[in-house]
């Protein structure tokens, strides 16, 4: 399954995405992927949903990845290292290969 995310993921929007991994049609998903292609900013709030998503995954058995955002978004990824413990992808027909 793949959720786009596009715009801002902050304090306002983290609750939206929150509430779409907690959903029943992706927990029974084999494997989630968050397109961040689109999204062009992400605070400290957002970071801990993608976190929290991709925990959950692990918990259910899922394979889970990310695509890249934008700069901002990659840039945060970085700085926080939490690029280093998710796998980014460049788009999720990558996986469906």
């Amino acid at each position: 399954m793949v959720l786009s995310i596009t715009g801002e993921l902050d304090l306002a929007s983290a609750p939206l995405l929150q509430s779409a991994i907690e959903s029943t049609e992706l927990a029974s998903a084999p494997m989630v992927v968050l397109d961040l292609q689109e999204l062009k900013f992400i605070d400290s709030t957002g970071l801990r949903v993608l976190l929290a998503a991709h925990e959950r995954s692990q918990a259910r058995g899922q394979d889970f990845a990310l695509t890249r955002g934008s700069e901002q978004v990659q840039r945060l990824l970085s700085i926080t290292r939490v690029a280093e413990h998710l796998r980014i992808i460049g788009s999720p027909d990558e996986l469906l290969v």
